[in-house]
Parts: C-alpha cells; sequence; structure tokens
C-alpha cells in the first residue's frame, strides 16, 4: 500500500484532499500544525494528525499542501529528510518555478494543479452545477508535470492526482514552465483581471441607474452565449454590430503589447510577487 504523508492536512485545501483521500486505499498520514487545523481535520475529516518526522518514516508520497507563500520552508524543513526515491508532490508550478524546492537529485518532484470544472458542462445533479471549485461533485481536468524523477513515477503522480481531485474528467500532461503560463498568466494574470474588470463595468452600469439583479442578469447571460459561440462550444457568428463593438472596444479596454505578459521574464517576475 502507498503511504503518503500530507502536510497541511487541516487547511483549507488539506481538507479537500483528505477526504478525497479518504476514500481511497492510500495509507495517509495527516500532518497539521496550526491549532485551528488540527481542529479543522478533526471536525471535518474525522482524523487526528502525526508529527512530521513519524509521519514521513517509511512514506512513499509527500504532499505539500501549504500555501506558496511557505512552500519554500516547509520544503527546505522536510525534504532533506526524506529516504531515496520519494515523491514530493506540490499543488502549484509557482513554487518549483521559482527554484524554491530543495535540490535533490534521488528523489522525485511532481507538480500537479486542477482545471477546475469548466464554465460548459454537462453535470446532472445540483451537487454537481454547484461544484464551482470542484474536487466535491463536478467534473475537472487536471494538469501534470512530472519535473523530475523516473519516467515511470509519473503514473504514481497521476494516479494521485486523479485521488485528490476526483472526479476527474481529463488529465493533461506539461511541463512545469507550461504549467506557470496557465497560471499564474492564463488564470489570474489575465482571466482574473478581465474578470474584475466586467464586473467593475457590471457596478459601472448599476452607478448609472440600471438595477443590480438586471445588470447582472443580462451581463452573465451574454457571457454564456458569448462565451459559447467564442470558445467553439456552439457554432454561431455575431452580428455586425457585435463584430464593430468589438474592433472598438478591444483596444480602448487592452494595450497593443498586453501578450508580454507570457514572456518568460513575466511569468517568473509575477511568481517571484506570489511567492
Amino acid at each position: 500500500m502507498t503511504a503518503i504523508a500530507l502536510f497541511g492536512a487541516g487547511g483549507k485545501m488539506g481538507v479537500r484532499l483528505s477526504l478525497n483521500l479518504k476514500k481511497t486505499d492510500f495509507d495517509i498520514r495527516h500532518v497539521e500544525v496550526s491549532d485551528i487545523g488540527v481542529q479543522r481535520l478533526k471536525d471535518e475529516v474525522g482524523a487526528a494528525p502525526q508529527g512530521a518526522d513519524q509521519a514521513i518514516t517509511g512514506a512513499d508520497v509527500v504532499i505539500l499542501a501549504v500555501p506558496d507563500t511557505v512552500i519554500g520552508k516547509v520544503a527546505a524543513a522536510v525534504v532533506p529528510k526524506l529516504a531515496p526515491g520519494t515523491m514530493v508532490v506540490i499543488l502549484d508550478a509557482a513554487a518549483p518555478f521559482a527554484g524554491h524546492l530543495p535540490a535533490r537529485d534521488d528523489i522525485t518532484y511532481f507538480v500537479t494543479h486542477p482545471c477546475h470544472p469548466p464554465i460548459f458542462n454537462d453535470e446532472t445533479t445540483q451537487a454537481g452545477r454547484r461544484d464551482y471549485f470542484g474536487g466535491v461533485a463536478a467534473q475537472q481536468g487536471v494538469v501534470n508535470a512530472l519535473m523530475q524523477g523516473p519516467e515511470e513515477h509519473y503514473a504514481l503522480g497521476e494516479s494521485i492526482a486523479r485521488a485528490i481531485y476526483a472526479p476527474v474528467a481529463r488529465s493533461y500532461r506539461v511541463t512545469v514552465e507550461q504549467m506557470a503560463l496557465l497560471e499564474p498568466g492564463l488564470s489570474e494574470t489575465v482571466c482574473a483581471s478581465l474578470l474584475v474588470v466586467m464586473r467593475e463595468a457590471m457596478d459601472e452600469v448599476v452607478a448609472r441607474g440600471v438595477s443590480h439583479d438586471c445588470a447582472r442578469d443580462f451581463l452573465l447571460g451574454h457571457m454564456n452565449i458569448l462565451g459559447a459561440v467564442i470558445f467553439d462550444q456552439v457554432q454561431g457568428q455575431f452580428s455586425d454590430a457585435c463584430n464593430k463593438a468589438i474592433e472598438f472596444g478591444k483596444p480602448a479596454l487592452m494595450r497593443d503589447d498586453w501578450k508580454n505578459v507570457f514572456r518568460p521574464e513575466e511569468i517568473e517576475a509575477s511568481i517571484q510577487r506570489i511567492t
């Protein structure tokens, strides 16, 4: 049986992982140091934490479910104590990309991150439709990178990713550098920023006299159909009026050089700010 030491098991993300791992045949050792996390682990998972040294003894896999801001510190304390051949699973590309993981050629570093349930899906249950984050009831994709280690470890890492982010519909293999393009580049720097602008635009329309509910329904409805066309979910085309609005609106809202956010040095700078 594969033994997994889960660090940060009582955190918000750690509890999600703990609950999903509880459904598997893995031998799970929970590690949590905060009083709040220990109580959350007890109340929501029904598990008690172990000491770090006890948990990693004989562990095949160590999952670091801790914030990016402290992952370097935690890794520096844990990784030197691991037996050769141990797999370390990191849940975000930021720390690995930034070089915050200790150098050890005899262990495996595996990075995995959820895509989260897509806007366009075919969930048939209320729980699935309401699972926006994923890992509970809605199908989602995952991205995985074998940063270092033997090729045969990829299958083990992917099986863990499918377990902690279940239910998983699709699994994609990428490099750490490609994962950094996806996040923070695509998902946060671009998508989150544009969505914040859209919310601010909705608030501006409300400030100019349209009711909140009306503006929200109108915006989210148009996001649905416009997004379905733009992302090839349905076959369709925009009206001439819409195309002219886009022709005017895009340069009014976006700098000509906005794609520079994907340049390697910009991705690196963004990750340095995160970590």
